[in-house]
C-alpha cells in the first residue's frame, strides 16, 4: 500500500515537472490500472502513461470551454464523416511539451516509451485524405485559438485492417476498441433521438399555418463522446465530440420472457449497427442504406447538440449565424441542410422565409472532387422511405430554387435540368451537392486549379447564376504531426538553424533557403534522410523480408488505391525498367526502391487487381538475379498515419502522377515535400502550387495539362496509337497480359489490359506514358549527383510554407467563417 505521502496532494496543481510527471505515473499505474510495477505488462505502462497525459490536457480543456462562454465566441462545428486521428499519445505529448521529462520519467520508472508507443491503436475512422485533413484542421483550429470543435461518429470498427494473402487485399476488422480508448470521455446524458422511416402529417395551427408532424417512426438514440484536441502549447484544447448509436430499449421483456432471446435484442442490434463500421460496403442495396442512415444519424445528433448549446445562451435564433458557423466537409453532412430547416420549423416553430435565411447564412460546404461520378447522389425512393420530411423539404428547396433561377436566366430550361437538385434523368435522385450549394453561403474548392475547374466544369451553371459564391481555400497540413513529430530528425536540424517559430508559423521554412547551397547543411540534411531511410528499410525487411538499400533512390506513392491515381503507370515503369536491366545486362542504371501503400475500397474490382499486380510483378522482379539487386518493388500493407509517418521521411522521389484534372489537391504530395521528397508530378491539384512555391527546376512536371486532357478526349482518344507507337510500353503491357507476372493463370491481368487498350484507357495512362519515362529519366540524372539531389531537396522544404493548415484555416475563419480566435 502506497504512503500519502507518495500521493498528490487533492487540490496540488498538475505540471510539467520531471518529479509531477514521476508521481502521476506511479498513481495512475496503482489507482487508475490497479497494477504494481512489478506485474504491469507494456499495456498497461501505456494506459498508465495515457492517463497521466491526458490529466494534463483536461485542465486546458476545461480552462479553453470558460473562455468561450465568457466571451461568448462564435463557434466553429466541423461536421465530417470521417477523421482520420491516428495516434494520440506522442501528438498530445509534443502539443503539451513535455516530451524531455516524459521520457525522464519513463527511463527512471524502466519503460521502454518507444515500445510503449507503439501499442496504441491508430484511431482510423476515415479512409483517407479526406478524414487525414479533418484531422489537420482540428489540430489547427486548436493551434490558433479558433473555437472549433470536430463532430462525427465513433464508428465502433474503423478502416479495415489490410492483409495481403497470396498478393490479394483480404479486409479484416479494425477493432481498435478492443482495449478501450483512454483519450475519451462517454457522455451519457448527452442523448438525442433521430427518427428514420413513418410518415408525415400535416395539419393546421390556430393561426392557419401548415404545420407538419412526423410520426410512427423507428428511433434510435445518438450518446456523445468527448475527446480533447488540444493544439500546440496545450494553451487551446478543443473538443471532438463523435456519436455512438444506442438502442432506445436494450431489449423487449416480452421475446425475453418467451424464451426468444435473439429476437429480445435484435432491435438493439440493428440500432447499434448504425456506428459500427466505416463506410459499408455500398455495393449493395442495404449497404447504401445504412451509409445514408449513418450520415443522417450524426448530423440529426449534431445539430440538436448545437441548437441546444447556442440556446442555453441566446434567446433568438436569429443570432445563430453571428454565433454558429457549420462547415460540411463534402456532401456527406448536406443532409444537415434540410434537417436544419425541419428543426427550425417544426421543432421551434420559424416560418419558412425566416427558417431558410438562417440556415443559408450558417452553413458553408466544401467540394473535395471533380468527377461527376464521384458527386454524391441517392434515390428518391430511398428518401421516400427512410426521411419523407426532408423530403418534402428538399422538394419545397428546389421548387423555390429553380424559381429564382428562371428569373435570372428565363427560358432557359436545359439551365434548370442541369441544375435542379433532383436529377430526372438518370431514375430520380437527389443531387447531394447541389442541394449544399443551395443551402450554403460559401462553397470552396481546394486548390486553385480545383476550384477554377469546378467553376468552369461541374458547377459552371451554379458560378454563373451566384458569381463569387465559389471560392478557393488551398488545403494544407498540419506540420505538428507532419514534421515535428513524424520526423523528430529533420525537426530538430531544423529548429537548430532557425529556431523552433516555424511549428506555429511555417513561412520561417524560407529561412532554410540560403542553406541549400551551406555544405555543411547539405551533409547534416543528407545524413537525417539516410537515417530515416536506413529505419525504413528496416520495417521492410522486418515486414516484408525484403533487402533493400538504403543507397538506392526510394520511390514512393503512398495514396488510395484509385484507378485515376494511375498507380498503374508506376508499375509500367517498373516493368519498363526491369526489361531494360534485363536485355542490357551492362547497362549503368540507378538503384531503385519502389514503394507503394495504400487501400483498396472492398466493392473496388479493378483496384484490388492493381494491388495483386504490383504483389506478383514484385515477386518476380525481385527475385530475378537478372536485376542485380538494382531495382526492388515493395507493396506496404495497411497504410496508416502511423506507417506513413514511418515512410515519408523516408522518400527521396514523391509520385503524384494522377490524370491532370481529377485529384482536387491531394495532401500526401505536401506531406511528402515537406519532408525533403522531390515530386513528381502532372499539372494536377496542389501540385501546380507547390511547384509556384519551390521553384519550376526543384520539381519532375511531365504529362497533359488539364486543357489538354480536354481536347484529346474532345478529339476521339485511341489508346492503340500508343500502343503500336512505343515499343517498351506494347512490351511491358504485354507481359502483364501474356501471364508473365501471374505464371500461375495467365490470364488473371487481361482485365487491366483491357481497361488500358479496348475500354479506351480512361485515365490516359497511355497517353502520359512516354513523358513519365522521360521524366523519371530526368529524376535519374539528378540523382546520380547528391550535392544537387540534395540542394533541390532543401529548396523543396522551404518553400512548404504556404501549406500548413494553419494557414488553410486562418483562410477559412476570415473568408467563409467570420471567426476569430480566443486566446
Amino acid at each position: 500500500m502506497p504512503k500519502k505521502s507518495q500521493l498528490h496532494d487533492e487540490h496540488a496543481p498538475l505540471n510539467l515537472s520531471l518529479n509531477s510527471v514521476k508521481q502521476s505515473l506511479t498513481d495512475h499505474l496503482i489507482f487508475s490500472i490497479g497494477k504494481d510495477p512489478i506485474t504491469a505488462t507494456e499495456r498497461d505502462w501505456f494506459f498508465t502513461l495515457a492517463n497521466v497525459v491526458r490529466d494534463r490536457l483536461i485542465e486546458g480543456w476545461m480552462e479553453t470551454m470558460r473562455r468561450y462562454y465568457n466571451h461568448d465566441a462564435k463557434r466553429v462545428y466541423y461536421l465530417s464523416m470521417e477523421f482520420l486521428i491516428g495516434r494520440s499519445l506522442m501528438n498530445s505529448v509534443l502539443n503539451i511539451g513535455f516530451i524531455d521529462e516524459v521520457r525522464r520519467a519513463c527511463i527512471d520508472a524502466g519503460v521502454q516509451l518507444d515500445k510503449v508507443q507503439e501499442l496504441e491503436f491508430d484511431a482510423a475512422l476515415g479512409n483517407g485524405g479526406l478524414g487525414r485533413l479533418a484531422a489537420c484542421f482540428l489540430d489547427s483550429m486548436a493551434t490558433i485559438g479558433l473555437p472549433g470543435y470536430g463532430m462525427g461518429i465513433r464508428y465502433e470498427y474503423g478502416m479495415f485492417n489490410q492483409k495481403i494473402e497470396s498478393g490479394w487485399q483480404v479486409e479484416h476488422p479494425d477493432n481498435w476498441l478492443r482495449y478501450g480508448n483512454p483519450w475519451e470521455f462517454p457522455r451519457p446524458e448527452v442523448l438525442y433521438p433521430v427518427k428514420f422511416g413513418g410518415r408525415v402529417v400535416e395539419y393546421c395551427d390556430e393561426n392557419g399555418r401548415a404545420c407538419h408532424h412526423w410520426v410512427d417512426t423507428d428511433e434510435v438514440m445518438a450518446m456523445a463522446y468527448d475527446t480533447p484536441t488540444p493544439g500546440f502549447g496545450a494553451k487551446t484544447v478543443n473538443n471532438m465530440r463523435l456519436w455512438s448509436a444506442k438502442a432506445s430499449r436494450d431489449f423487449d421483456l416480452k421475446y425475453f420472457n418467451e424464451g426468444n432471446y435473439i429476437k429480445a435484442v435484435e432491435d438493439k442490434n440493428e440500432s447499434e449497427n448504425l456506428s459500427k463500421v466505416l463506410y459499408p460496403n455500398d455495393t449493395t442495396a442495404m449497404g447504401r442504406e445504412l451509409r445514408l442512415k449513418q450520415q443522417y444519424f450524426f448530423v440529426c445528433a449534431s445539430l440538436q447538440d448545437i441548437l441546444y448549446r447556442f440556446l442555453k445562451h441566446h434567446d433568438s435564433f436569429d443570432d445563430l449565424p453571428d454565433k454558429v458557423a457549420i462547415q460540411l466537409n463534402d456532401t456527406h453532412p448536406s443532409i444537415a441542410i434540410p434537417e436544419m430547416m425541419r428543426l427550425l420549423m417544426d421543432t421551434y416553430h420559424l416560418d419558412w422565409d425566416h427558417a431558410w435565411s438562417i440556415t443559408t447564412r450558417t452553413f458553408a460546404y466544401t467540394n473535395h472532387t471533380l468527377m461527376p461520378e464521384a458527386l454524391e447522389t441517392w434515390p428518391v425512393s430511398m428518401f421516400e422511405a427512410l426521411l419523407p420530411r426532408h423530403l418534402q423539404i428538399i422538394y419545397e428547396i428546389n421548387q423555390r430554387f429553380l424559381q429564382d433561377v428562371i428569373h435570372r436566366f428565363p427560358g432557359d430550361t436545359e439551365q434548370l435540368r442541369r441544375m435542379s437538385i433532383i436529377d430526372e434523368t438518370h431514375g430520380r435522385r437527389v443531387r447531394m451537392a447541389h442541394l449544399a450549394i443551395v443551402g450554403s453561403h460559401h462553397v470552396n474548392g481546394v486548390a486553385q486549379i480545383h476550384s477554377e475547374l469546378m467553376k468552369a466544369t461541374i458547377f459552371a451553371d451554379f458560378e454563373r447564376c451566384y458569381p463569387g459564391k465559389l471560392i478557393n481555400i488551398t488545403n494544407g497540413i498540419t506540420p505538428r504531426l507532419w514534421l515535428n513529430q513524424a520526423n523528430p530528425r529533420l525537426a530538430q536540424l531544423i529548429t537548430n538553424r532557425i529556431g523552433k517559430g516555424w511549428i506555429t508559423d511555417l513561412a520561417q521554412l524560407r529561412k532554410l533557403a540560403p542553406l541549400a547551397d551551406d555544405p555543411v547543411f547539405q551533409a547534416e540534411f543528407l545524413a537525417v534522410k539516410r537515417a530515416n531511410k536506413e529505419k525504413l528499410a528496416a520495417i521492410l525487411a522486418n515486414k516484408l523480408k525484403l533487402e533493400v538499400s538504403p543507397d538506392s533512390l526510394f520511390d514512393i506513392q503512398v495514396k488510395r488505391i484509385h484507378e485515376y491515381k494511375r498507380q498503374l503507370l508506376n508499375v509500367l515503369h517498373v516493368i519498363t525498367l526491369y526489361n531494360r536491366i534485363r536485355s542490357n545486362p551492362g547497362l549503368e542504371v540507378v538503384p531503385r526502391t519502389v514503394i507503394i501503400a495504400g487501400k483498396a475500397a472492398p466493392g473496388y474490382a479493378m483496384a484490388k487487381l492493381t494491388i495483386k499486380l504490383i504483389n506478383d510483378a514484385a515477386d518476380i522482379i525481385n527475385n530475378d538475379p537478372a536485376t542485380r539487386g538494382l531495382l526492388k518493388l515493395a507493396f506496404l500493407p495497411n497504410y496508416d498515419v502511423s506507417s506513413a509517418s514511418e515512410i515519408i521521411p523516408a522518400a527521396d522521389l514523391s509520385e503524384q502522377i494522377s490524370t491532370a484534372g481529377t485529384e482536387a489537391s491531394g495532401t500526401g504530395n505536401m506531406k511528402l515535400a515537406l519532408n525533403g521528397a522531390l515530386t513528381i508530378g502532372t499539372l494536377d491539384g496542389a501540385n501546380i502550387e507547390i511547384m509556384e512555391e519551390v521553384g519550376r527546376d526543384n520539381i519532375f512536371i511531365f504529362g497533359l495539362s488539364t486543357e489538354e486532357v480536354t481536347n484529346l478526349r474532345n478529339s476521339g482518344y485511341d489508346p492503340w496509337g500508343h500502343y503500336h507507337g512505343n515499343e517498351e510500353l506494347k512490351w511491358a503491357l504485354d507481359m502483364i497480359a501474356s501471364g508473365y507476372f501471374s505464371p500461375d493463370q495467365a490470364d488473371r491481368f487481361q482485365p487491366i489490359v483491357h481497361a488500358l487498350t479496348r475500354s479506351g484507357d480512361r485515365y490516359l495512362l497511355l497517353a502520359d506514358y512516354a513523358a513519365y519515362i522521360a521524366a523519371q529519366e530526368q529524376v535519374d540524372a539528378l540523382y546520380r549527383d547528391p550535392q544537387q539531389w540534395t540542394r533541390r531537396a532543401i529548396f523543396n522544404v522551404a518553400g512548404m510554407g504556404k501549406f500548413s493548415s494553419d494557414r488553410t484555416i486562418g483562410e477559412y475563419a476570415e473568408k467563409i467563417w467570420d471567426a476569430k480566435p480566443v486566446l
